[in-house]
């Protein structure tokens, strides 16, 4: 019994943890209520027992780290600064995105590097020498402590104790049990900003570890897709086409956080950025892309063009590429139609291929080929410090097709205007911005400068789709509106403006005729059949049903529906019919048996 005989120091230890695990809890629940003191207080005040269970969570989690790192006051220091980290990180995502920290987002760690080039110059050299201090000290203080010794069946025991209590917890919350819900936690999955503030970080996060992307519709099975597909099929054929081509080389480019900044009530730019869109957009299809994001989550905008599927009928929060693509051996797409079709598919994106798991969600979607930034040592950057330009990447998609001998679907995704937006990151800014506040203009005309050399690269390609000799058809659209400082938008009116927030700019380009009939407003779930239809292409019984909800929901989203004459406020019953159709085609791909990919495909 001598090893395991208690001793004062390890007591005070104890005791110790336990504090800093009501310290930890306290400060990361501060991070998800913008830092605001007296917001935790009386979420505390309302939800006690879930601070109390989130507090002694951390607590076993500072005792897990103690025991199993050799000197005892070390773990709990590493323990604590992880734990700071993360509630840092979800403070930045939710200034940035309006969005809390998701436990699919930790899978962007293995993207550490890529992530501080990214951030450069979002963190103040304040912060970064408050960060140093406190780390120094933490040291200092290891050294300062008295030593404690622990005989090694004690540790296990310790270690053994911990992690029951840690599993433990993580059953009980994310199994959503009894006693769980005695505690006053509800997993609000289907609202995540209210589920944070309602059950607390340490509950919200840990209920989200087993989140279905999408719960199963009433009446799901082989029967109910059967009937779905049929009911679809049977449907004419129709053509928006002004010249039928067979198989035209099809380009998508998804522009990192483009929209027209013109747009922004209240500032006036000396020159418009923009010249090339705004005098071509009257001659060729174009309009707006609604997009499902803000300020970040690419990945949901670019799954949402190339299988169809919307983000509409997902878990708030959801990531489908980091949560459930990457675990399938396949998903139909607009590029697996046109595989069968005897096209060859090719993806660019001039940064980390690993980021969002494109390297592995690719080849799920059926990509040939994938060129990512270590593909393109020589691209151009605008200053050595930036990304690929844009430009750069339109000349690598235009060699490709020029290189191909067979139809062409090229899938690209731009880099040159991700934040932060630094002033000089994209060469000198030329456009200066009246009616912003002084705190916010360098930002709002670096990203201005961006928006101009985007134009400029599609002004280039335009021109360089003249010079390919087979047909070939290209759709441009920005992913989402970019993380500027809130205000920006506030001062616009558009916090309660939610469409505005979320329109990015569409326009499709070619080089046969496609004719210049406006698109108006469009989710990028019907891009797959609105470029079939401009080329005259067949459409699959799955495109038709998009062309049915496009027709009376032209922009659906969680944040705005657009119907065919403006904004909705309520669905009819026709429209409930078309949405229960999708929802369960959807639920049929992603979470269900597949029914549909051989009866829509």
């Amino acid at each position: 019994m001598r090893y395991f005989k208690p001793s004062k120091k390890l007591g005070y230890l104890l005791l110790g943890l336990l504090l800093g695990g009501f310290v930890l809890n306290f400060f990361i629940q501060a991070a998800s209520l913008d830092m605001n003191f007296m917001s935790v207080l009386n979420w505390i005040g309302k939800s006690y027992w879930l601070y109390v269970g989130g507090s002694l969570f951390f607590f076993f989690v500072l005792l897990a780290f103690s025991a199993i790192l050799p000197n005892l006051y070390l773990g709990p220091a590493v323990g604590f600064l992880l734990v700071l980290l993360l509630g840092i990180a979800n403070y930045k995502k939710q200034s940035t995105t309006g969005e809390p920290l998701f436990p699919w987002d930790l899978m962007l760690v293995k993207n550490a590097g890529e992530m501080s080039k990214i951030t450069k110059g979002m963190i103040s050299p304040l912060a970064v020498g408050l960060a140093v201090l406190v780390v120094a000290a933490i040291i200092w203080l290891l050294l300062k402590l008295p030593r404690i010794r622990v005989q090694l069946p004690l540790r296990l025991l310790l270690t053994a104790v911990s992690a029951g209590m840690i599993a433990g917890f993580i059953v009980m919350v994310s199994g959503q049990t009894t006693f769980a819900s005695s505690l006053n936690y509800q997993n609000i999955f289907w609202n995540q900003k209210v589920n944070y503030s309602q059950n607390g970080f340490v509950f919200a996060f840990t209920g989200n570890l087993r989140q279905n992307l999408l719960e199963q519709p009433e009446g799901y099975s082989r029967e109910s897709v059967e009937a779905i597909a049929a009911k679809y099929s049977a449907l004419p054929e129709t053509s928006s086409a002004q010249t039928m081509v067979e198989q035209p080389n099809i380009l998508f480019m998804m522009d990192e956080a483009f929209f027209d900044p013109t747009r922004l009530p209240g500032i006036t730019l000396s020159d418009d950025p923009l010249k090339f869109i705004h005098q071509a957009e009257g001659a060729t299809p174009s309009g707006y892309l609604l997009s499902p994001e803000f300020g970040g989550n690419t990945a949901n905008v670019e799954f949402e063009a190339l299988t169809g599927l919307s983000m509409y009928f997902l878990g708030d929060g959801s990531i489908p590429y980091q949560q459930r693509v990457v675990k399938m051996s396949s998903l139909p797409s607009i590029v697996s139609i046109l595989k069968e079709r005897g096209y060859q598919a090719l993806a660019v994106h001039p940064f980390d291929e690993t980021f969002y798991n494109r390297n592995r969600v690719y080849p799920v979607l059926g990509f040939d080929r994938f060129t990512s930034e270590k593909d393109l040592q020589d691209a151009e950057r605008i200053t050595p410090d930036g990304y690929i330009s844009d430009k750069a990447a339109v000349q690598e998609a235009i060699r490709e097709l020029k290189a191909a001998d067979t139809p062409t679907f090229l899938h690209m995704v731009t880099m040159q205007n991700h934040f932060p937006f630094t002033k000089g990151r994209n060469g000198p800014n030329t456009i200066t911005a009246q009616g912003v506040q002084a705190a916010w203009k360098d930002e709002l005309e670096t990203y201005v400068q961006d928006t101009k050399l985007t134009d400029e690269a599609l002004s280039y390609l335009q021109q360089e789709l003249k010079t390919i000799e087979q047909p070939t058809i290209a759709v441009f659209w920005g992913d989402h509106l970019p993380a500027l400082p809130a205000g920006i938008y506030t001062d616009a009116g558009w916090d309660q403006q939610l469409r505005l927030k979320h329109e990015t700019k569409l326009m499709i380009l070619a080089n046969f005729d496609i004719g210049h009939n406006p698109l108006g407003t469009l989710s990028p779930a019907y891009l797959g059949p609105a470029v079939f239809k401009l080329s005259g292409q067949k459409l699959p019984t799955y495109y038709k049903m998009l062309e049915q909800v496009r027709a009376q929901l032209p922009g659906l989203s969680k944040n705005v529906l657009v119907g065919a004459s403006g904004e909705l406020v309520s669905l009819t019953p026709e429209q409930q019919a078309l949405l229960e159709d999708y929802r369960m085609v959807e639920y049929d791909l992603l979470e269900g048996e597949g029914y549909a990919a051989d009866l829509m495909f």
